[in-house]
């Protein structure tokens, strides 16, 4: 399977300063749902910003697409890859819900922009916000309209940057209910975290990165049982993996549904 991201000993360091990025390999492929976890400090972030162009390689190569994402402009790469920041009140700017969403598309010059407006909002459940103040919105919902401002342009990746910090577990999973819906209709979610019960209830594949490299790439069964590997690299096992291995449940659950499960059984 060709990837859609294809990262090759990518090395990057901010003028004068120490390797942020220490030769980065890897390959990210369309369709999955894709969780990048590590100690804040790490590099997720920097990793991701070469995806949509915001930084390019110091050394090494990004491809994005097939196209070399040194050579593309960010106006070009995020045709192709959407940027959802940590913070979603430093993307919102428009006076209504509407506006910002629609805002990305008419500077595209894309016609019909009105039901692409209506059909985003309806996917991140906001379509009875159109008219409200971006700024009078929860947290929550801030993050989802910052969502579907960046999947109106229809992007064929989607970056999702620490997006449940500060959010209950209901909004939590909202969040996680709308990148998993993208990715069965095809798109490629890439979610930045360090909240393990998230990564063990929502990845398919796991990267775990620490100091500027990644250190594991796999499902998350095999990362987040593997305690020892956990430590070593400043990282806490979800609660429910360290209940299961108390309880002796094998295999070991990575959640609290599974905990129940495997007591039923």
């Amino acid at each position: 399977m060709r990837p859609i991201i294809d990262v090759r000993d990518l090395w990057f360091a901010y003028e004068g300063r120490n390797w942020i990025l220490n030769g980065v390999d890897l390959q990210i492929f369309e369709g999955e749902l894709l969780l990048i976890i590590g100690q804040n400090g790490c590099g997720k972030t920097t990793l991701a910003k070469h995806f949509n162009g915001l930084l390019k390689p110091t050394e090494g190569r990004v491809l994005v697409g097939g196209q070399d994402a040194s050579l593309c402009t960010t106006a070009e790469l995020s045709r192709l890859v959407g940027y959802v920041f940590q913070n979603p009140d430093n993307q919102l700017f428009a006076p209504t819900v509407y506006d910002e969403v629609a805002f990305g598309l008419r500077n595209s010059g894309l016609t019909d922009h009105d039901s692409v407006v209506r059909s985003s909002l309806r996917e991140v459940g906001l379509e009875d916000r159109v008219f409200d103040s971006p700024f009078g919105l929860s947290t929550g919902e801030k993050e989802r309209l910052a969502i579907a401002s960046v999947i109106a342009m229809q992007p064929k990746v989607l970056i999702l940057d620490e997006p449940t910090i500060g959010q209950d577990e209901v909004t939590t999973n909202k969040i996680m209910t709308i990148a998993e819906t993208l990715r069965q209709k095809g798109s490629t979610v890439i979610v930045i975290t360090h909240d393990m019960e998230l990564v063990a209830e929502w990845s398919e594949r796991v990267v775990v990165m620490h100091d500027g490299d990644i250190k594991r790439v796999g499902p998350p069964q095999e990362v987040l049982c593997d305690i020892e590997f956990l430590r070593e690299v400043h990282l806490s096992p979800p609660k429910a993996v360290e209940i299961g291995r108390s309880l002796g449940i094998s295999p070991t659950p990575l959640t609290v549904r599974e905990i129940v499960e495997a007591l039923i059984r």
